[in-house]
């Protein structure tokens, strides 16, 4: 019954916390989907610390320190690509365009290769989120209320296949 409570008060949080944490970002970050990466980001952030032996104090202060790590990260690194909201689009809709460039379209498949590995490599649950928040533009309530997983496992569940891939393309990212 602990992780049942644990869960309600998590997602408790998020609805009472969610409007204030956007008007933050919001007032630093103007593009939406920025804002609501970052925000999904730091609510991830939140259901990984609840669940660590050491609770989060003041949750507020917490979620409003978390954002602002977040917004600095996204200033200080350059982005590789940005990923459009439309659904349904495939990875090669927002890699860089062929060009006639031998090394770029080398660069572009190798980065394509890596990408699919990368993927590949995730375990089914977070595979399957990933593709279906960022590809197929599924929000996390429609796959919680389609799988019956929580949204909170799901916001779990996503961000370590972020992390993963960002690892993976790492230098990709540098170059």
């Amino acid at each position: 019954m602990e992780g049942f409570d644990t869960s309600r008060a998590i997602a408790e949080t998020v609805d009472r916390e969610q409007s204030r944490l956007r008007r933050f970002i919001g007032s630093r970050v103007a593009d939406s989907t920025v804002i609501e990466d970052i925000l999904q980001d730091v609510f991830c952030e939140f259901v990984i610390a609840s669940q660590l032996a050491e609770p989060v104090r003041n949750t507020t202060a917490w979620l409003i320190q978390v954002a602002k790590n977040r917004i600095v990260d996204l200033f200080r690194k350059p982005k590789l690509h940005n990923i459009p909201e439309e659904p349904g689009l495939r990875l090669e809709d927002w890699l860089p365009e062929p060009s006639a460039d031998p090394e770029a379209a080398y660069a572009r498949s190798e980065l394509f290769a890596e990408f699919e590995s990368a993927l590949a490599e995730l375990p089914p649950e977070q595979r399957a989120i990933f593709i279906a928040h960022e590809f197929e533009g599924r929000s996390f309530r429609e796959v919680a209320e389609e799988t019956g997983v929580s949204i909170n496992t799901l916001l779990a569940r996503k961000r370590y296949a972020v992390l993963h891939l960002r690892r993976r393309l790492q230098r990709f990212i540098d170059d």
